[in-house]
């Protein structure tokens, strides 16, 4: 079910509890809202939509793919570019990326993936793992 974005810095900035088999429904109203704002957003965190998991989901080589509990394992080349958010007010802000990340994450079955990720779908990532750590641009 599509739900509200959160546009509140403070809750926001929270950080994200791990996700568990009893977070798939969440899953599901993350995909529906990123989906309903899919002309001006590209990915989100579920503290975007009021919950407080790690759970994102994000547009990939023509599909949606969601991910639980993203850590970064290793980054390289990074560069300074400006990003926008879809819960937060005002124009783009600067930030650094890297080009190149190896994530570990689980699936909507639970199961374990490692996988690299590059180019404009590896900030997309670094992004939303940025709102499940609190970390606001």
């Amino acid at each position: 079910m599509i739900q509200p974005l959160i546009h509140d810095p403070l809750l926001l900035a929270a950080k994200s509890e791990p996700a568990t088999a009893d977070d798939l429904s969440v899953v599901r109203d993350l995909l529906d809202t990123l989906i309903a704002h899919k002309e001006n957003c590209v990915g989100m965190a579920a503290n975007m939509i009021g919950q407080k998991k790690r759970i994102i989901a994000f547009f990939c080589d023509g599909d949606y793919m969601t991910m639980l509990n993203p850590v970064i394992l290793k980054k390289s080349n990074a560069f300074d570019t400006e990003e926008g958010c879809l819960s937060l007010l005002g124009g783009p802000r600067k930030t650094k990326r890297y080009r190149s990340i190896k994530v570990q994450y689980q699936t909507i079955e639970l199961q374990t993936r490692i996988k690299t990720f590059t180019g404009w779908t590896a900030q997309i990532i670094q992004h939303e793992i940025d709102h499940c750590n609190g970390i606001l641009i």
